[in-house]
């Protein structure tokens, strides 16, 4: 088996020194660029770097090493297409409905090119054997399904869910809606977008009839 990916020893700036956030930004969405492009292991932090237009001392300052800003990057477009306030009070919204927002988004969030290139990197041996799959789980998959299961403790408590477990529905709802849409995504097999949203409706109505109040 590949060896795993050596990991960059860590820098860090003067101690209390404010960080741009700006250049902290623009580093960001040049390693989303750079690891889709190229893959974990063909990208340099002097690339990324130089492709945020900063030097690469700010680029370890910002993020440490490269293992790193992969998980940051992954977080910050999990949070750009499930953004936090996406589960926060349905308000007068039916429950399908807000089911519906979120499983809409979630799938064009997953199905992007940018995410389907992102999770075929995850997939190689050289990644398997290093800490970057747990980072990503923690700062992406891990933190959605934390807000998905607060949310329907708080569905629940209003008396339009019956779920003894939110973890492992959310859990659920999540696996339902990536379905073999996601996988045939992943094999190069597009699905249509009429597709997605079929699949959608089927999973969130298949979601409410095992969990909906009876």
């Amino acid at each position: 088996m590949p060896a795993a990916p050596a990991k960059t020893k860590a820098r860090s700036g003067a101690p209390g020194r404010p960080k741009d956030l700006s250049k902290g930004a623009a580093i960001l969405e040049a390693a989303k660029k750079l690891f889709v492009e190229q893959g974990y292991e063909g990208v340099s932090m002097d690339q990324i770097a130089a492709e945020a237009g900063v030097s690469k001392l700010t680029v370890y300052s910002h993020f440490g090493d490269k293992e790193t800003l992969f998980g940051e990057a992954a977080k910050a477009h999990c949070q750009q297409g499930l953004p936090d306030a996406l589960f926060g009070d349905c308000g007068d919204m039916p429950l399908r409905d807000c089911l519906m927002q979120i499983g809409s988004a979630f799938m064009a969030m997953v199905m992007a090119p940018e995410a389907v290139a992102g999770h075929r990197i995850l997939c190689t041996p050289q990644m398997a054997a290093s800490p970057v799959p747990r980072m990503f789980w923690e700062a992406g998959p891990k933190r959605v399904q934390q807000m998905f299961a607060d949310l329907l403790e708080r569905h629940v408590a209003r008396g339009e869910l019956q779920v003894d477990d939110p973890a492992r529905a959310s859990s659920q709802f999540f696996v339902l809606l990536k379905g073999d849409v996601h996988a045939r995504e992943v094999f190069g097999c597009q699905a249509s977008q009429c597709d997605v949203r079929g699949h959608v409706q089927a999973s969130v109505d298949m979601f409410l009839r095992a969990y909906g109040k009876r």
